[in-house]
């Protein structure tokens, strides 16, 4: 059996993209940092993202039934951890970024790498989160030129490969 500190170190070391993951609706709006993203297939396009089960956030994100991956710049990161959690009042974390909307009316941060408008399609709970299927309704592109990951317990910023 694999011990919780070992599963949480081996995990460090897998790099992923930094998040802000949002939504607005019946029960407010709300967003949260999420390294836990990933694609599930093109056909229907189709994504997932695992939400802490204890966080205030879930039942919010289940409510309101739609949200946005927004995948972070590098020069976005001082976002992270603001929606991170903390002290910090939810509209005080929103007024940090610029925000527009798409299809579902979740806030889209103007300037991310790109950003993904979702319809929630099914919820799976498994542990201690909860993982969200999501239908991407409309994708926003930027320009920016380096993305940020966690890997290592630390931010690195990425940008393509020098042609």
């Amino acid at each position: 059996m694999v011990d919780r500190q070992s599963y949480r170190d081996a995990m460090a070391r897998l790099g992923a993209a930094v998040s802000v993951v949002t939504t607005d609706g019946a029960a407010g709006q709300w967003g949260f940092t999420a390294s836990a993203v990933c694609s599930v297939t093109d056909q229907p396009p189709t994504l997932l993202v695992c939400m802490n089960r204890g966080s205030a956030v879930n039942e919010a994100f289940k409510h309101n039934g739609v949200l946005c991956v927004n995948t972070l710049a590098a020069s976005q990161e001082a976002l992270s951890p603001l929606f991170g959690g903390g002290d910090v009042v939810m509209t005080e974390r929103f007024a940090r970024g610029r925000w527009s909307r798409l299809v579902t009316g979740s806030p889209v941060l103007e300037g991310a790498v790109v950003s993904f408008d979702c319809r929630i399609a099914q919820v799976t709970e498994v542990g201690t989160h909860s993982v969200v299927f999501c239908e991407v309704l409309a994708i926003q592109s930027g320009d920016a030129r380096e993305g940020l990951i966690y890997f290592g317990r630390a931010y690195h910023r990425v940008a393509p490969a020098a042609a």
